[in-house]
């Protein structure tokens, strides 16, 4: 059994490489040429090369794949962007990379026994942020605020619309975990005694840790479900400080200088963040996309139909996976 993970080299990529060689699959690491393998030294590990970029060189691509190594068994399309110095970009990746992978594969005669899309839980947008807050449910209009959130549900809406296969969409809230960047600046943070946060209404937010959410694909690309969407998170949701007191506890600071801003401080820095970005072609963490999902209020969502139809439950609640992931950064010594 084949399986291709687009996107290999990235954070999710990675791991999902590593559990598709745990269940026994040959595992092909879709990537752009010259990017980086510093998590894929597996020896069992096959690289193929994708541009996702371009309908014309992808055809080819498969098509000299096919010719040697038929097809695969399922595909999971994790290859996106979350951070662009141009707004166009995430549009051309998540968006048109998606189309592109979507109809090469029609066109190829490779279509898989499924298709699984890593899409995002900001499709949907501040969609329900009133007092006391709901799940964002599944039936809700999507609503995305941010531009990442469009382009990824200009990809689901292609899949549903377009796709000659069975396929599954996943819906990922933040997803967390070693070899993670973004989430790891905090944990920097609070190693220096100091934690910031925005906003003085209340925020519930909720995670997935990055093995939990390896778990759901492959749930999701050997069931016989198909057609089907799905948030992927822990059940629960947390208070904004939830993330940072599990660890301060694992870093075993005693004394942290908590900082919380008003949104419109954020929307400065993100602003300011932003300007830099564009003039020296740098994408920067914090910029007007991550100001409107740091000003959204409400992250929990419907996690009863995955545990339903695909059997799925967490393996590390927040304090686990958080112990775990600041266990990694030390022994890489990221901290």
């Amino acid at each position: 059994m084949k399986v291709l993970v687009t996107g290999a080299s990235g954070f999710i990529g990675s791991f999902l490489v590593e559990k598709g060689l745990e269940l026994g699959y040959e595992v092909w690491a879709g990537m752009r040429g010259g990017s980086s393998r510093r998590y894929l030294q597996d020896k069992r590990i096959r690289f193929v090369e994708l541009d996702l970029s371009s309908p014309e060189k992808l055809s080819s691509q498969l098509a000299s794949f096919k010719a040697v190594h038929g097809r695969w068994d399922y595909v999971i399309h994790a290859a996106g962007v979350t951070k662009c110095v141009d707004k166009k970009d995430f549009f051309k990746v998540n968006c048109e990379g998606t189309k592109n992978l979507a109809d090469a594969l029609s066109q190829q005669g490779m279509e898989p026994r499924k298709f699984v899309y890593i899409s995002s839980l900001s499709v949907f947008g501040p969609v329900r942020e009133e007092l006391p807050y709901t799940p964002i449910m599944g039936s809700d209009t999507p609503m995305p605020d941010t531009e990442y959130g469009r382009s990824k549900l200009l990809a689901e809406n292609y899949i549903k619309a377009n796709a000659r296969f069975p396929y599954v969409i996943l819906r990922p809230t933040g997803v967390y975990g070693p070899r993670e960047r973004d989430y790891f600046k905090m944990a920097a943070g609070i190693k220096r005694h100091v934690d910031f946060a925005v906003g003085y209404h209340r925020q519930v937010i909720t995670f997935i840790y990055v093995r939990d959410l390896v778990k759901a694909v492959y749930l999701a690309a050997e069931s016989p479900v198909s057609g089907r969407s799905y948030f992927v998170s822990e059940p629960c949701g947390y208070e904004s400080r939830s993330f940072s007191d599990c660890i301060q506890k694992e870093l075993e600071v005693k004394r942290v200088l908590r900082i919380k801003a008003p949104l419109w401080v954020l929307w400065c820095v993100s602003a300011l963040s932003g300007l830099i970005s564009r003039v020296t072609g740098r994408a920067s963490t914090l910029n007007g996309d991550k100001y409107r999902i740091m000003k959204q209020r409400n992250w929990l969502c419907d996690t009863a139909p995955i545990e339903n139809e695909l059997g799925f439950s967490v393996d590390y609640p927040l304090e686990a996976g958080v112990k775990e992931t600041i266990e990694w950064y030390r022994k890489e010594k990221w901290l």
